[in-house]
């Protein structure tokens, strides 16, 4: 089992770094994901099923993780002013999406565009990321909303041990 595992995620990342627009180390790919030539990874970031649509940019930072079936939409129709209902048949809006280092993203996860995720959050499993989310604060729900902090001083102290995973 481990060796379909490994093969598995070779295949997946294999087909991942050539859709990327770079990358400071090679991601580890464990699922099935999609990304654009708009995306910028830093080093050691694992992708365990990330779908990223549109063509905005995306930059994650170091040491990101991502629970499965995780989504980042950065495009969007015009539907003020535009030529045709419910929205323009041509312009799209692009937003582009930064993501800090050390962040954590659940299961089943959707980050629109226009939004900065910050150093150390964590964003629980099925929320709706549609606004700025502080450094070390940890957010849930549909639009996601801050209900925790990390307790920083413990999560200080494993960064300048280098604990990191």
């Amino acid at each position: 089992m481990k060796i379909i595992k490994y093969l598995l995620r070779l295949i997946f990342t294999s087909i991942s770094i050539l859709r990327i627009g770079s990358y400071k180390t090679i991601p580890k790919v464990n699922f099935y994901s999609r990304f654009t030539k708009n995306t910028h990874l830093g080093n050691n970031t694992n992708f365990n099923g990330m779908i990223i649509k549109g063509n905005g940019n995306v930059e994650i930072g170091d040491n990101f993780h991502s629970g499965e079936n995780c989504k980042i939409i950065n495009s969007f129709h015009k539907y003020d002013d535009g030529d045709s209902i419910p929205y323009d048949s041509i312009i799209k809006i692009n937003k582009n999406i930064l993501i800090k280092q050390n962040v954590w993203l659940g299961d089943n996860v959707i980050i629109l565009g226009g939004v900065e995720i910050e150093e150390g959050a964590i964003i629980q499993a099925g929320a709706v990321v549609v606004q700025n989310v502080p450094k070390y604060a940890i957010v849930g729900g549909n639009p996601a909303k801050i209900f925790k902090y990390r307790n920083i001083d413990h999560y200080e102290k494993l960064k300048s041990l280098n604990k990191i995973i």
